[in-house]
């Protein structure tokens, strides 16, 4: 018996992902989106998911579980990061004083990514909170060059930004996910 556990997937038709094609929530029905900036939200939108999917029925104990020492990464970590990176790129484009930080200053987010169902409710509904936010203050700017904040940033630079960032910490989640229970991703 390994101390490492079975690697397994729900698919059927591939075994190597995640889910079968036609059970796969972030894939629709027909084309793709017209125009860049469709694109880029849809492709937002799918990071988004596929975090979610990474993290979908684990309890609080998995959830917190850390990758291996001496990091504090872990995929509820990732949940808390993710809110407040998107918090924080709201900062960068109001010209006002910044928000506070949601968990505090350096590592808050991870350290304080602890096994207690109260901080996983409390991660999701923050999460959610962000993305809406930052998602209805860059919809008021809807051109793409237009350039925001005190940084000067353009709506795009942000844009693919928030991409990057997601499907950074969704292949950390793979591998935060295969460790918890062996269950491997697309």
């Amino acid at each position: 018996m390994s101390e490492h556990p079975a690697r397994w997937t729900r698919a059927t038709v591939y075994p190597d992902m995640w889910v079968d094609p036609d059970h796969d929530p972030r894939h629709g029905d027909g084309a793709g989106p017209e125009g860049e900036l469709a694109t880029l939200e849809d492709f937002l939108t799918g990071y988004r998911m596929t975090l979610r999917m990474k993290c979908e029925g684990l309890d609080p104990e998995q959830l917190a579980r850390r990758s291996v020492p001496p990091s504090t990464m872990s995929l509820l970590g990732l949940i808390r990061h993710l809110a407040e990176v998107e918090r924080d790129w709201r900062n960068w484009i109001t010209g006002g004083e910044p928000l506070p930080k949601l968990y505090g200053d350096d590592d808050g987010d991870f350290d304080g990514a602890v096994a207690e169902q109260a901080v996983v409710d409390a991660a999701y509904a923050a999460l959610e909170r962000e993305q809406a936010a930052t998602d209805a203050a860059l919809a008021e700017h809807p051109d793409l060059g237009e350039r925001l904040g005190k940084d000067n940033t353009s709506v795009r630079e942000l844009m693919v930004h928030r991409i990057e960032e997601y499907a950074r910490h969704c292949g950390h989640a793979d591998l935060l996910r295969e460790c918890v229970d062996g269950r491997v991703g697309q």
